[in-house]
């Protein structure tokens, strides 16, 4: 079944990309568990790195917003021979929670650039996500992606699918700097952003939670349910697709 929208009220088409552009299990069952295999080496490998040197300074203030919460973390120690360790010990509790860290997605970020450069991962999308991309744009649509995932690992990703390069397709890449996927005020930045008003702003994603804070914030939307996901009713306010192809707008 086909979700219609006529071509002057959607400006702009912003995609979440797990389970949306692409399957949940290369992210959980490939992108996760190379970022875990690799951490500790990368950061010794790293450890006096200008980004190595942020990503702590991002992390360690996260380790402290938790303590002052009253999470659990692993201990800390600013000691420079313990400090690898405790950067190592919190990544692998964030990783643990599957929490939306930014300090946690900056660094995966730069894990899985090592594995593309060479070649040991290698991004699967929807094989429908690229052909309607290129319709839409060429139909003077602009094209969004946001994600929690850094800005870095979406244009990896996008850089190196099964089918090639596909960054040119993207008008722009969102993450969590611009807020949480959870809150309206997000949405409305990305709207401003893209110098799109909200209501003529479509989002597509496969989180409840997601969709919410978009229609809230003013936004059309779509709930995406793609092979893999978790099985969901949507509410009847909420309109379902399992592809793109069943997005049309003319």
């Amino acid at each position: 079944m086909t979700v219609r929208f006529h071509r002057d009220a959607i400006g702009a088409l912003v995609l979440d990309i797990e389970g949306t552009t692409t399957p949940i299990a290369f992210v959980h069952d490939v992108l996760f568990p190379f970022a875990r295999r690799l951490l500790r080496e990368h950061l010794q490998e790293r450890r006096r790195s200008p980004e190595a040197r942020e990503v702590t300074r991002r992390l360690r203030g996260e380790w402290a917003d938790d303590v002052a919460h009253g999470q659990a973390p692993p201990p800390w120690s600013d000691e420079p021979d313990a400090e690898l360790s405790s950067v190592a010990a919190y990544v692998e509790w964030l990783m643990d929670r599957d929490r939306k860290s930014p300090g946690l997605k900056q660094l995966q970020g730069y894990i899985w650039e090592r594995g593309y450069r060479s070649g040991a991962l290698i991004a699967e999308v929807f094989p429908d996500v690229g052909p309607a991309v290129e319709r839409w744009r060429g139909s003077g649509i602009v094209v969004a992606i946001y994600s929690s995932g850094s800005v870095l690992a979406q244009q990896l990703l996008f850089g190196h699918t099964t089918t090639g390069d596909m960054t040119a397709l993207v008008d722009r890449f969102f993450d969590t700097e611009v807020g949480a996927k959870s809150s309206p005020a997000s949405y409305q930045r990305i709207a401003a952003a893209l110098q799109c008003t909200t209501d003529r702003l479509l989002f597509v994603s496969d989180a409840r939670t997601e969709l919410d804070a978009a229609r809230q914030a003013g936004c059309r939307v779509l709930l995406c349910v793609r092979p893999g996901n978790p099985a969901q009713s949507p509410p009847p306010e909420l309109d379902m697709i399992h592809g793109f192809d069943e997005i049309g707008i003319g």
